[in-house]
């Protein structure tokens, strides 16, 4: 039985169309059949002047769903595109980064050989990455559905006005405030728009949903994690003319006026990524942000205590200790005082307070 790996690529740029024309080239090469879409075949053809192997063109020789892999040659953008394509048919996605950071990307531009290899001897597994669906109403009528990877962000339409939020968790409001925006996000989309808005990064394992403000004017407005069964709510309120627009993945968006209210909650119907390596994401974090490590000398060897004792750390004392106008003495009975003395005690805690006070 053929194996068939579909190859997406940018091919309104010349670097990722030389990816392509090698990709396909060695996965011809290793016994795979490579497939392209009819319009990026014909853009190589035409800057190549025609192709050396033979490719399959989806949709007229064959469907998506009869693909193994689809491999992605591009950045974040590329491979969100390509979610977009075969998220309804559960075939995973393997991403070759061409661009900056890349973090949905599984190996470089210069390990393109090693990665069709890798692809040939299936030495690659398959993980599920959680998405959200997005859900717009304007006047109690739902106007747009829509779903998303990284995430969902509500953005201000105008560059000179903020718009006025309110936040909603599981059917209860939570804070209002002014802002820029506010981006609701997946774990895989935390080190993405998310990320750039101050929110938290969140392993991908983590099931979770992110709520970042974008330049909030409000003394409570923090990043928020909460459960992945969660419905998360931000309506655009009233108090001004403000129009906002919705942003999934920077793909699809809808335009939000006053009064309207976008839902968000976890999809059952996740993106498949193909993994080559078992790489720990504190290390793809390491890579992709070039964070500084120099120094690091790693955990003690297992059952090593250092060649010294090991000595339990004692616990502070309760006696002495005050709770209101309750006294506790050295045996741990708590004793009443009388308000002058309570008065008498709070003064000498301020002179010397318990260390964990």
């Amino acid at each position: 039985m053929n194996r068939r790996v579909l190859v997406l690529a940018h091919t309104g740029r010349e670097e990722s169309m030389i990816a392509a024309q090698e990709a396909c080239a060695q996965l011809h090469g290793s016994g795979l059949v490579p497939v392209m879409a009819d319009q990026q075949q014909k853009d190589l053809e035409a800057h190549f002047g025609g192709l050396d192997h033979p490719t399959e063109i989806l949709g007229r020789d064959v469907e998506l769903a009869d693909v193994e892999l689809v491999m992605v040659l591009g950045g974040d953008g590329t491979i969100l595109r390509a979610a977009e394509l075969v998220r309804e048919v559960d075939v995973p996605l393997l991403g070759v980064n061409l661009g900056h950071v890349g973090f949905l990307a599984e190996s470089e531009r210069a390990d393109l050989a090693q990665t069709v290899e890798w692809i040939a001897s299936r030495s690659y597994s398959v993980e599920e990455r959680m998405t959200i669906d997005v859900t717009v109403w304007i006047r109690g009528r739902k106007v747009a559905h829509s779903w998303a990877l990284n995430e969902a962000a509500i953005e201000k339409a105008s560059r000179e006005r903020m718009i006025e939020v309110v936040t909603e968790v599981d059917g209860k409001p939570l804070t209002s405030f002014g802002c820029d925006g506010v981006v609701l996000a997946t774990p895989t989309g935390s080190t993405a728009y998310s990320f750039s808005a101050g929110g938290p990064v969140v392993w991908p394992e983590v099931e979770a949903l992110l709520i970042a403000p974008i330049s909030a004017h409000a003394l409570f407005a923090r990043p928020l994690v909460v459960s992945p069964h969660s419905r998360l709510a931000i309506e655009i309120l009233n108090r001004t003319e403000a129009q906002g627009v919705l942003w999934c993945d920077g793909r699809r968006s809808v335009d939000l006026p006053p009064g309207a209210r976008v839902e968000v909650t976890r999809s059952p119907r996740p993106v498949r990524l193909a993994r080559i390596s078992a790489t720990p994401f504190s290390a793809r974090l390491v890579r992709k942000f070039e964070l500084p490590i120099h120094g690091w000398r790693g955990p003690a060897p297992v059952g090593s205590n250092g060649g010294g004792a090991v000595a339990e750390l004692p616990a502070q004392p309760w006696s002495g200790r005050k709770i209101g106008n309750v006294h506790a003495n050295a045996q741990g009975a708590a004793v009443e005082v009388t308000s002058a003395e309570a008065g008498v005690e709070a003064t000498s805690a301020e002179i010397g307070k318990d260390s964990d006070e």
